[in-house]
């Protein structure tokens, strides 16, 4: 671990000198808001937005993924063979991802990363991936992510965390990674290491201190399943739900696909899409029965899913970092931190 100052003097000309060696990705404001996308050319990271629409999970998962492809023409030697698609996993950068997305890395690694099956896709991009974060100075109305073991200046899944301190970056170098594109940058200032650590102490007590939202998860462990399954508040809870799945695809932790063949001419390609579980179609078997036919039954497994199935799965807390995108992007306002205060301090009745 180390600590570099970065005058912003010389920030765009370390960033134009990482490109070098890094394709580089991180916000960019548009007509839809500011998104994580390819740092084409000459485009810097925008370092002063609140927050992104969406968060940078599709540098690793990408919303439509080519996964695999083979010829149909049967003079072809390989024909109907299933081959992996070549990818680019050349070293990659994302500037200015906030902590809590970076953490969000962390809890998806759980489940596409384990003992028993890595998901290639996933892991290939994610190794050649270098997350360089920006600390939140003053968090937003929906920030709860002190409340969901993050915060805005957490370090879980960072490479390197930068601290604005309005004319320099202080930059703390968390891993091999992280040095490798400080030095790709050519930012070799180094500044005191406690010094340093105090001034990032102080400016993390200041903004979690202004986080305003929380929720309580104390008590979810202790919980059974079928006591929260069968309580009775999901048909209120599910009530004003649209099934949009809005919340699915702006969340940082959510990872459902979909696998479809498409075929062209005498090439078909199997492709992996974005699905959400609050679809009627997700669920849908061939026979026609569908397990969540309903919306309650589908509202259900989400929150079950990111507030009890993960936490009692893995034991390293619940499904969600306290981003608040599902609570601002909802359009009938479904709240995260009210089903899990619901969920936390329900007691069944004998």
């Amino acid at each position: 671990m180390r600590f570099i100052t970065i005058d912003k003097k010389n920030w765009a000309k370390g960033i134009g000198k990482s490109r070098e060696t890094y394709r580089l990705f991180g916000p960019v404001k548009d007509k839809n808001g500011c998104l994580i996308k390819p740092l084409e050319n000459d485009t810097l990271p925008d370092m002063t937005y609140p927050d992104t629409v969406m968060s940078a999970k599709s540098v690793l998962f990408p919303q439509t993924e080519k996964m695999l492809f083979t010829s149909l023409d049967e003079s072809q030697k390989d024909h109907h063979i299933m081959k992996r698609t070549a990818t680019d996993y050349t070293p990659r950068a994302v500037v200015g991802i906030r902590p809590y997305d970076a953490k969000a890395m962390e809890l998806v690694k759980l489940n596409f990363d384990t003992v028993d099956y890595r998901d290639p896709y996933w892991c290939d991009a994610y190794d050649a991936t270098t997350f360089i974060g920006l600390g939140i100075n003053t968090p937003g109305p929906f920030d709860f992510s002190t409340s969901a073991g993050s915060g805005p200046f957490g370090e879980d899944g960072l490479d390197v965390l930068l601290a604005d301190l309005d004319d320099t970056y202080l930059a703390k170098v968390l891993t091999d990674k992280g040095d490798a594109f400080i030095d790709a940058c050519g930012f070799y200032t180094t500044a005191d290491e406690t010094e340093s650590q105090m001034l990032l102490d102080i400016l993390r007590k200041q903004a979690e201190k202004n986080i305003v939202s929380h929720m309580d998860t104390t008590r979810l462990k202790e919980k059974t399943i079928l006591e929260l399954y069968e309580a009775p508040f999901w048909e209120d809870i599910s009530f004003s739900c649209i099934n949009c799945g809005t919340c699915t695809f702006v969340c940082p932790t959510c990872w459902c696909f979909d696998i479809q063949d498409e075929t062209k001419q005498n090439i078909s390609d199997r492709i992996r899409n974005w699905d959400t579980c609050m679809s009627p179609l997700f669920t849908m078997h061939s026979t026609g029965h569908n397990p969540r036919g309903t919306k309650t039954q589908r509202v259900r497994q989400r929150f079950m899913h990111k507030l009890k199935y993960f936490l009692d799965k893995y034991d390293q807390g619940i499904m969600c970092v306290g981003c608040g995108r599902c609570v601002k992007s909802c359009p009938v306002n479904i709240d995260i931190r009210e089903v899990c205060n619901i969920m936390n301090s329900y007691e069944k009745q004998d």
